[in-house]
């Protein structure tokens, strides 16, 4: 599977799933399986891979993971290694040599050791789905196991989770047809740890959510031999930067540990050349991390750090020249407002929302999501004859929600499974696993597992591209099932430098899923 390159966004990620189904209808295991595929979308050329086990029972478990992968450029010179794990590994065992950095120094010390092993993909994350096929054929070649296995393989993780949002929806309808009774998703993505493994050695109950607030600030321009004539819309943006980086205030906390602050992701600002005009736009999207707080409380968090952000630069911005010059535009601007995309788009009549929906429309095609916001913000703010100066808040990207075990009883008892596995572990596996509460990456978690799908509402209303490029409902979007991740553990995947624990990989981590499993699907488990 890594040998078969996967990058995001290439033909290569189309041509996987239909070369995956048809190596698994191969397979001497999967004889009596049902193998199919599934299309992301009309068009869109990549597919979901879907395989079926059937034992006794309409209780099922779904093992699923992504097959897509970051690119390859950034191998240099040995690009063309960079899916040939073996090679790759000697080549750069034997390139570091000389390494002086740490994580190189770090990385030769593992590939000298012989526990790692390199690869593009091998880690994030091809290696968990060897794994859940690995338990998929134990299974298969048991007599009479007692319940199901379902298996899907997913793209676009590593961009916007397609994939995973098109499986999660199709669930229900796939288990009515099948008479399946879905009783936990094993997630299978990867875990760094760049210390000793115990970091990595890990069942996750629950995964950490992501949004990308943005910030699209409109100013005032003007000639830049008369600033005071203007308020520059990068200044704007960029007291906004500086106030919410790192901002306790967006920071969740992760149970009784702090959680991770908030940060900058990209800011730019509209100008499409040179010339010595302040930029009369400017557009600034952050990171932020959750993990039980709701959109809806990140956004009115978002949008009180962006006023202060702004009273704030106005109040130093009189201080400096009241002294010596005429204040200008400031004697009229006593503060900047903050508006939501949601009622920047409130104000626009009939005639300019179908202008605006024909801009979204003529730009769904490869730009990223941000860019697309920023496109889309900028034209209903030209729509909506408003004048500057002011900061227009929502949503860039898709969100992510964060997913915990509930008190439900399947939730119970997929908790208890895992607790009871990761304790027998080191007299079962002779490696010690421990369960965390959070998955510390982003991960297709948050589309299978047990969210609050109402909250999708407040981001699809403030996230400009939502309709013609997340394209995705606001209702039974989410499995909503009771999901735990149990993947491989490595260092430094989306680096040059990936590589993948191979002991842990290839002996413990199948049988940590298919005991997992077992106790989930045992008829005294319900």
């Amino acid at each position: 599977m890594t040998e078969q390159k996967s990058v995001t966004g290439t033909d290569g990620e189309a041509a996987f799933g239909p070369w995956l189904a048809a190596e698994l209808r191969e397979e001497t295991a999967f004889q009596n399986a049902e193998v199919w595929t599934i299309e992301v979308g009309p068009q869109d050329g990549r597919h979901c891979v879907a395989m079926l086990l059937r034992g006794t029972g309409r209780s099922t478990v779904l093992l699923t993971g992504h097959y897509d992968t970051v690119g390859t450029s950034d191998y240099g010179q040995l690009e063309p290694l960079a899916t040939r794990p073996d090679a790759l590994t000697k080549a750069l065992h034997g390139s570091l040599v000389a390494a002086n950095a740490p994580a190189a120094i770090l990385a030769h010390h593992d590939f000298a050791g012989g526990e790692f092993l390199a690869g593009r993909g091998l880690l994030d994350m091809k290696t968990g789905l060897a794994a859940g096929l690995a338990v998929c054929a134990e299974f298969a070649e048991s007599a009479k196991p007692a319940g199901n296995l379902l298996f899907i393989a997913v793209p676009d993780e590593e961009n916007n989770s397609a994939g995973a949002r098109k499986a999660a929806q199709m669930l229900p309808g796939l288990c009515k047809e099948r008479d399946l009774d879905l009783l936990a998703v094993i997630n299978l993505d990867a875990i760094a740890d760049d210390g000793d493994g115990s970091k990595g050695r890990v069942i996750a109950l629950g995964t950490v959510g992501k949004l990308l607030p943005a910030a699209c600030v409109v100013g005032v321009p003007t000639h830049s031999g008369f600033p005071l004539n203007g308020l520059n819309a990068g200044a704007i943006a960029a007291a906004i930067a500086a106030r919410i980086e790192w901002a306790p205030e967006l920071t969740d906390m992760c149970g009784t540990e702090p959680g991770t602050p908030p940060s900058l992701l990209g800011i730019r600002d509209g100008k499409t050349g040179y010339d010595v005009t302040t930029p009369r736009t400017a557009h600034a999207t952050f990171n932020v991390l959750s993990y039980r707080r709701a959109p809806s409380e990140v956004l009115d968090r978002f949008d009180s750090l962006c006023a202060e952000a702004a009273s704030r630069l106005l109040q130093e911005l009189r201080r400096r020249v009241s002294a010596q010059h005429e204040t200008g535009l400031l004697e009229m601007v006593q503060s900047i407002p903050v508006h939501r995309y949601e009622t920047l788009l409130a104000r626009l009549e009939e005639p300019e929302r179908m202008r605006l929906e024909a801009v979204s429309a003529s730009i769904a095609g490869d730009q990223p999501l941000p860019e697309k916001c920023r496109l889309i913000t900028e034209q209903a703010w030209e729509l909506s004859r408003l004048a500057g100066p002011a900061i227009v808040t929502g949503f860039g990207s898709i969100p992510y929600l964060p997913t915990n075990l509930s008190a439900q009883p399947a939730a119970a008892r997929l908790r208890a499974a895992a607790v009871e596995v990761a304790d027998e572990a080191a007299a079962r596996y002779g490696s010690v696993v421990t369960c965390a509460d959070y998955f510390a990456g982003i991960s297709d978690m948050s589309f299978f597992g047990e969210a609050a799908e109402s909250s999708l509402d407040v981001v699809a209303r403030n996230t400009p591209a939502w309709k013609d490029s997340v394209r995705w409902p606001l209702t039974r979007a989410l499995a909503n099932i009771p999901t735990i991740n149990i993947g491989p553990w490595g260092r430094d995947y989306h680096t040059p430098l990936e590589r993948l624990h191979v002991g842990y990989a290839f002996d413990v981590l199948p049988q940590l899923i298919r005991d997992v499993c077992a106790r989930i699907l045992r008829p005294d488990a319900t």
